[in-house]
């Protein structure tokens, strides 16, 4: 049995075949089909009931494409392809597939609804920066450890993930050593770079089960990556966070902001106090502060210790090198 879809656009296709024909092979090796893309076709060809249930499949990923929001069309492979593993038919539940993707009054989702986030500040200065990540393309956090800045702007991104705001996550950082020479790292350059890139799986692990990060990881909707690595890229319908950025050069700070496509979102935090940067480097983060700190759309929220929501011990600690560092005796 043969079926062939004639895609409308070049994006539908990506939406369809996914980046780097990842969900093509989801489709080939889930289905047990050969598939084949050429530019905005796709061919279907094997046994006739597998081929039907991949045709049905890439209907209903098309169908959600077209309409928009609601289920996006890689969680509906996900579910047809599980579906498949535990020997339904596909066609028994395709319109299950489609269950999240109205709301009562059969409206498509507007996505994240304004001030969803505000319920999980615990601080006047957290609630005003969660305002700003609701309401700006651009923001830029500055302030001490233990003030959720992180935290907060992947809760965000996951949270516009998940609404069908954004298409992927991408989380960065620079991979500068903190005050101390590691030496030689054994392993392979990914193995190097991931003890630099742990914080952010930490905060992702707080959102998503261990299974969804990886599996997202594995389609690329979610990325962690050093910050080097997104040099030459252009970054669309993505939610993208720099973490440590207080560590970057203003040459990397310039090149981060300008990666930013279209239907895209930009989070940037960072701790001016804990610069570990070669000695009379600039930072790019401050930098960043003089040169655009009054530029429309871009929103600048400064975090105090009074936000510190770790232990309680760590609120007089940083208030003590406060002091210090004041001159207050």
């Amino acid at each position: 049995m043969s079926v062939s879809f004639d895609f409308e656009n070049d994006d539908e296709a990506q939406e369809i075949l996914g980046i780097r024909d990842i969900q093509l092979r989801m489709i080939r090796d889930g289905f047990g089909v050969q598939a084949v893309a050429r530019g905005r076709r796709l061919d279907l060809d094997g046994d006739a009931d597998r081929v039907e249930q991949a045709r049905i499949a890439v209907e209903a990923m098309l169908t959600a494409h077209r309409k928009g929001g609601g289920k996006s069309p890689e969680e509906i492979l996900d579910t047809a392809l599980q579906k498949f593993r535990d020997g339904d038919s596909v066609a028994s539940v395709e319109g299950d597939l489609f269950e999240d993707s109205t709301t009562a009054e059969g409206d498509a989702p507007q996505g994240l609804p304004r001030g969803s986030l505000q319920k999980i500040a615990r601080t006047p200065g957290q609630a005003r920066y969660l305002e700003a990540l609701e309401k700006h393309d651009i923001v830029m956090s500055l302030g001490p450890a233990g003030t959720g800045k992180t935290y907060l702007a992947v809760k965000a991104a996951v949270e516009a993930l998940k609404a069908g705001e954004v298409r992927k996550l991408i989380l960065s950082r620079p991979a500068v050593e903190a005050g101390e020479k590691l030496g030689f790292l054994p392993g392979d350059f990914q193995q190097k770079v991931n003890p630099y890139l742990r914080p952010l799986y930490d905060a992702l692990h707080e959102m998503l089960d261990y299974d969804q990060v990886r599996r997202y990881s594995d389609r690329e909707i979610i990325e962690v990556v050093p910050l080097a690595y997104m040099r030459g890229r252009t970054l669309n319908n993505a939610f993208i966070i720099l973490d440590e950025a207080q560590n970057t050069t203003t040459a990397q700070m310039k090149m981060f902001l300008t990666r930013m496509g279209a239907r895209s979102r930009i989070v940037v935090t960072g701790d001016p106090t804990q610069l570990d940067l070669p000695k009379g480097q600039p930072s790019g983060l401050l930098h960043a502060k003089r040169v655009l700190g009054s530029v429309k759309g871009i929103s600048w929220v400064e975090l105090e210790a009074a936000d510190i929501v770790r232990n309680p011990l760590v609120t007089r600690i940083v208030k003590a090198y406060e002091r210090h560092e004041g001159g207050t005796p």
